[in-house]
C-alpha cells in the first residue's frame, strides 16, 4: 500500500514533445483506430451527460401560443346579471371573477375573496376581498362593486335569471374590504351564487343596464380581457379577440390570445371548423361529432345535468293514474337503443330524476340479464293480470261495468315535445316500442314556443316528452315539489307527495353534505314509487378541442360556458426546465 501512494505520489504527465513523440509514431491503421476510440468516447460522454441532464428536466406549460373557437350566436348582454344566451355565458365565463369559484372537478375554491366564515347556523357568510384586485381597466375592485353587482341581480324590474339565487338574502359592506351575507333561512347552495361574476360599479352607472353599451364592450376581472372587437355595420358582432389579463388573480393565463367567432347556426359552425377558421367548436350534435371523429378531430365530452323523461299528467289522462301502465311504459321503451341511435352514444340511460354524477353517492347499478323479448313478454302478462287484452285493432283495452253497462277504455295516448330532432326521433322510437305490446301512442310535434304556451303553460298534454336543466341540487324544488305544479312552475308531471314536499324543503336548507346526501337518496326512493314519470337519458356536451390544447379538463360541466373553468391552466407552448426551477 505504502508502495501505491509512493507510486501515485511519483506520477507525472507527458510532457508535450513526448505526447507529440507517441503520435508521430502512429501508423495510419493506428491513426484510423484511435480517432475511432475517441469519437465513441466523445459521443458516450455526451450522450451520459444528455440522459443526466433530461432525468432533471421537467416539461412545464408556457405564455404564448393562441386558440380560435367557433359559437352559434350573437352577444348581446355579456354581463353576469342578464347573460342568458350561450354566446353571452361563454363570455361572462372568461371576462369576469366572482368572489368565489367553480373548478372543473366542480368544487369551489376563493377567487377575489380572500377567505369566507360561516355563521353556526349557517344564516351568515362573511367575505374578505384578497388585496391587490383589479378589472382590466386598471380600476381598483372594492366591496362597493360587489354591492352593486348583486343588487342589479335583485332588482325587480332588471328580472335577472339569477334572482332566484337571491332572493331573501341581505348583502351589508362591513368596511372597503369585507362584505357580509345574511340569509333567512340556511341555503345549501349559497356557495355557488357567490360565482357571480363581478362587475365593476362606475362604468354601469347612469344608465339602465340593458342599453349600457359595456354590454358589448366588457370589462370585468376574469383571465381574459377584450383587445380587440370586429363588427358588421348592423351592429352584429362577428369576433371577439381576448387576450390574457396578467393580474388576474389566480394567475396570468399561459395562452395568451382567445378569439371567439360567432355563427346563426351548427352548419356554419362545423363548416368553420373544416375551412379552418376556427380549430375549436361546441355544442355540436351527436351526427356531427361522429363525422369530425372520422375526420380526427379531437372529440371531448361530459354528462350535462339534464334529464329527459315523459312526464305523465294524470289530471288529463287518468291511465297515468295506474302503475301497472306506467311501469309498463318504463319496461317497454328501449332507452340504451335511445342513446345508441338518437344520441350515437353520446349520452347515458337514467332511472333517476337526479343527473348522474350530481350527487355524490353511490348508486347501485342493477344488472339485467333479461333478454329484450323476456321483458316484454313480463310487461304483456303483467298488462294481461290487469285485465287489459288487445281488441279487433290490435290494440290493447279493457272492459269494465259501470252503472250496469259495460263501458270498454282503450290504452291509447299522446306524447307532446318539441321539433328539435332528437326529441322527434326519441318519440318515434318510443311510439315503436309500446307499439310492440299493443299501446296505441298519437306523437305531437310543436314549435318551441307553441310547446311552451300552447301546451306546458296550460298543461295541456298528456305525456310530456321533456328535458329539465339542473343546474343545482337545489332546482330540483321547482321540479316536484307541489308548489310549483302550475304555471309558471316547472312541475310538469302535476306531481303531489308531501313527504317528497318536505324532504325537498328540508334539503334545500341542509348544510351538512352527508346529511343533505340522505335527504335526496330519500327523495329519489318516493319518486320511484310512485313513478310520476319515466327517466330516458341524459345527454353529453360535445366540444371539438385544438389538437395543440393542453391542461384542458372538463369533469364536472352544467352549462356549456363551465369548460372556460380552468381556462388560465390551458396552455399550448412548452419549455424543458430543470426541476428544482419549476416553481
Amino acid at each position: 500500500m505504502k508502495n501505491f501512494f509512493n507510486h501515485i505520489r511519483n506520477f507525472k504527465l507527458p510532457k508535450k514533445y513526448e505526447i507529440n513523440l507517441v503520435f508521430s509514431s502512429f501508423s495510419k491503421k493506428e491513426w484510423v483506430v484511435f480517432t475511432s476510440l475517441l469519437a465513441v468516447l466523445l459521443f458516450s460522454t455526451i450522450s451520459i451527460l444528455e440522459s443526466i441532464n433530461k432525468s432533471f428536466m421537467v416539461n412545464v406549460p408556457m405564455h404564448g401560443g393562441s386558440i380560435t373557437e367557433g359559437i352559434v350566436g350573437t352577444p348581446r348582454f355579456v354581463n353576469p346579471v342578464l347573460a342568458n344566451s350561450t354566446a353571452d355565458q361563454d363570455l361572462v365565463a372568461l371576462i369576469y371573477s366572482g368572489l368565489m369559484r367553480k373548478n372543473s372537478d366542480g368544487t369551489l375554491i376563493p377567487d377575489l375573496a380572500e377567505k369566507y366564515e360561516v355563521s353556526e347556523k349557517g344564516l351568515i357568510y362573511t367575505f374578505t376581498l384578497k388585496d391587490n384586485l383589479y378589472f382590466h381597466n386598471g380600476k381598483p375592485i372594492t366591496v362597493d362593486d360587489v354591492l352593486f353587482t348583486i343588487n342589479k341581480v335583485k332588482d325587480e324590474i332588471i328580472k335577472s335569471p339569477r334572482k332566484v339565487n337571491w332572493n331573501g338574502i341581505n348583502v351589508e359592506k362591513i368596511d372597503e374590504k369585507t362584505i357580509k351575507f345574511n340569509l333567512k333561512q340556511p341555503y345549501a347552495s349559497f356557495l355557488e351564487s357567490t360565482t357571480l361574476g363581478i362587475m365593476p360599479a362606475s362604468l354601469w352607472n347612469g344608465s339602465p343596464i340593458e342599453l349600457n353599451n359595456v354590454n358589448t364592450n366588457p370589462i370585468g376581472s376574469g383571465p381574459y380581457m377584450i383587445k380587440n372587437t370586429s363588427k358588421q355595420s348592423s351592429g352584429i358582432i362577428d369576433y371577439y379577440e381576448l387576450t390574457a389579463f396578467k393580474k388576474f388573480i389566480l394567475g396570468q393565463p399561459y395562452i395568451k390570445n382567445i378569439t371567439l367567432r360567432f355563427y346563426s347556426n351548427e352548419d356554419d359552425l362545423t363548416t368553420a371548423l373544416l375551412n379552418e377558421e376556427v380549430n375549436q367548436v361546441s355544442s355540436i350534435t351527436p351526427l356531427n361529432a361522429e363525422i369530425l371523429k372520422e375526420k380526427k378531430y379531437q372529440i371531448e365530452s361530459s354528462i350535462l345535468p339534464r334529464i329527459f323523461g315523459l312526464f305523465f299528467n294524470q289530471n288529463q289522462n287518468q291511465l297515468f293514474v295506474n302503475k301497472t301502465i306506467i311501469k309498463a311504459v318504463d319496461q317497454a321503451i328501449d332507452k340504451d337503443k335511445i342513446v345508441r341511435e338518437v344520441l350515437l352514444g353520446y349520452g347515458v340511460a337514467i332511472n333517476d330524476p337526479i343527473p348522474p354524477n350530481m350527487i355524490q353517492y353511490q348508486k347501485l347499478n342493477e344488472h339485467n340479464d333479461i333478454s329484450r323479448e323476456e321483458i316484454l313478454q313480463k310487461v304483456q302478462n303483467d298488462l294481461a293480470k290487469d285485465g287489459w287484452k288487445k281488441g279487433a285493432d290490435g290494440f290493447l283495452e279493457k272492459i269494465s261495468t259501470e252503472k250496469k253497462k259495460k263501458v270498454t277504455t282503450k290504452l291509447e295516448f299522446s306524447i307532446s315535445t318539441g321539433n328539435a330532432p332528437e326529441l322527434a326521433q326519441t318519440a318515434q322510437l318510443i311510439k315503436e316500442d309500446l307499439l310492440a305490446i299493443g299501446m296505441k301512442v298519437d306523437v305531437k310535434i310543436f314549435e318551441v314556443g307553441n310547446l311552451n304556451q300552447g301546451v306546458i303553460r296550460p298543461r295541456k298534454y298528456d305525456a310530456l316528452l321533456f328535458g329539465q336543466i339542473i343546474n343545482r341540487e337545489s332546482d330540483l324544488f321547482a321540479f316536484w315539489h307541489s308548489s310549483q305544479r302550475k304555471d309558471p312552475g316547472l312541475n310538469v308531471a302535476m306531481y303531489t307527495n308531501a313527504k317528497v314536499d318536505k324532504i325537498l324543503e328540508d334539503a334545500f336548507i341542509t348544510i351538512d353534505e352527508n346529511s343533505r346526501i340522505k335527504k335526496y337518496v330519500q327523495f329519489e326512493d318516493e319518486i320511484k314509487k310512485d313513478m310520476p314519470a319515466v327517466f330516458l337519458y341524459s345527454p353529453n356536451f360535445i366540444y371539438v378541442i385544438s389538437q395543440k390544447l393542453k391542461g384542458f379538463s372538463m369533469n364536472h360541466i352544467i352549462s356549456p360556458g363551465d369548460r372556460f373553468l380552468n381556462v388560465y391552466s390551458w396552455y399550448i407552448e412548452t419549455e424543458n426546465v430543470w426541476r428544482v426551477f419549476t416553481n
